[in-house]
């Protein structure tokens, strides 16, 4: 376990929120643009659904990969170079005139966001002990209401006033900027190089040993089975407000900021939550709550937009709720010397999950002859029942026996 300041800790894990901002923004942003990015390429729901997979299968198999030599760098100069790769991904997107340069470059995107995916929670891992990992992922959460609250909102209006690849532009400019903070920011991070990494030719033989733990197995069924339902959901709101209940585009920019905002503040104290009443209790009180408004907004009648605004916090909050103490469980499950290569399995599982997830509910879904999207409802049953087998399954994940460490309290409050 590296030793580092309050401060430098604060710092750096900020800074790991705001790449985390701009990768989740990445994905998310694909969802309120889902009726521009239909309409520009005269795409089904089906096809949309596929772009938004191609993301995630390819970050999938990104984190699969980086399962085989995460733990043999410094996790500074991977980071550097994964998320220098991830802002020309956006690039090439912002810049795709045809869907299967779309299909292309959400593949790239894919493949950066998968590997940096794992670089975060790894150095998460490392540097923070266990007792506090559930408020430090609190922290790197914040990432998902700071992309609902400001980066998808802004993306929404800037394709709304400009073009669907002006959110992606966004992106690009976002990116290096916080690519020069981290320069400065993240320090080097080699102590898990003194466990000697595998030669190459051990590589698979490893990789083969990881998913063959059964320990693990249930992890990742666990982690599959919870992304699905996630995202069986999510990438169909939009396109379904606007075709079914009338919802202009750029009105889809308030529910997110709605949403978001609320989910700002209660991200933390949910991971405070999961730290002093366990991560297990937390997260099936959260699919509880959570199948509420799941089955509403599958559902939902006619009603006023602002409404819909004022419904979409519980929506978010009850949702994201469910997030925080699974990722704060799952870094328990593996021993100290493969915690990075569990992490980059278990990245690629989440991804795999989020990717079959927004498939298999596109498949669910069809066009009427007047252009409403039929079949949400069934989405919704399929998306709780997902979740409601997730937390009879959780008993099956345990943690790794570790030895207890003496942690000082992490520092949460609001910076700025």
């Amino acid at each position: 376990m590296y030793s580092i300041s309050t401060t430098q800790e604060r710092s750096l894990l900020w800074l790991l929120a705001l790449i985390q901002f701009t990768i989740i923004m990445d994905f998310m942003v694909m969802m309120p643009l889902g009726p521009q990015l239909m309409h520009a390429f005269n795409i089904t729901p089906v096809a949309f659904a596929t772009a938004v997979s191609m993301y995630s299968w390819c970050s999938g198999l990104s984190g699969l990969l980086a399962a085989t030599y995460i733990d043999r760098f410094d996790r500074r100069r991977l980071l550097l170079i994964a998320y220098a790769l991830f802002a020309l991904s956006n690039l090439i997107c912002a810049l795709a005139n045809s869907y299967e340069l779309l299909l292309f470059a959400r593949a790239f995107a894919g493949i950066t966001g998968g590997m940096l995916g794992s670089v975060v929670m790894a150095i998460v891992s490392d540097v923070i002990p266990p007792q506090r990992r559930g408020a430090a992922m609190g922290i790197i959460m914040t990432a998902f209401s700071l992309a609902a609250i400001a980066g998808v909102p802004a993306g929404v209006l800037l394709g709304a006033h400009f073009s669907w690849a002006a959110p992606f532009v966004l992106l690009v400019v976002l990116s290096a900027l916080i690519w020069i903070a981290a320069i400065k920011v993240v320090p080097s991070l080699t102590e898990h190089l003194k466990e000697n990494p595998p030669v190459l030719s051990e590589v698979l033989p490893n990789l083969w040993r990881l998913f063959s733990n059964a320990r693990h197995l249930n992890a990742f069924a666990f982690t599959f089975t919870m992304m699905a339902s996630q995202m069986m959901v999510i990438p169909f709101i939009s396109p379904v407000l606007v075709a079914n209940h009338g919802v202009a585009p750029a009105q889809l920019s308030w529910i997110y900021m709605a949403g978001g905002a609320a989910t700002f503040f209660t991200s933390r104290v949910v991971g405070r939550l999961a730290d002093r009443y366990g991560n297990k209790r937390v997260f099936r009180i959260a699919v509880i709550l959570s199948a509420f408004p799941i089955l509403f907004v599958t559902h939902m009648p006619a009603l006023p937009f602002m409404l819909i605004v004022l419904f979409f916090p519980f929506f978010m909050v009850t949702v994201s709720g469910r997030i925080i103490p699974m990722q704060a469980l799952l870094t328990t499950v593996p021993e100290p010397a493969h915690r990075g290569a569990f992490l980059s399995a278990n990245s690629a599982v989440q991804a795999l999950g989020t990717g079959c997830g927004a498939w298999l509910g596109g498949l669910m879904l069809s066009n009427t002859a007047t252009g409403q999207i039929e079949g949400y409802g069934m989405v919704g049953w399929a998306a709780v029942g997902l979740a409601v087998l997730a937390t009879l399954w959780i008993d099956h994940v345990r943690g790794a026996r570790v030895p207890v460490q003496v942690a000082k309290p992490l520092e949460t409050e609001q910076v700025g």
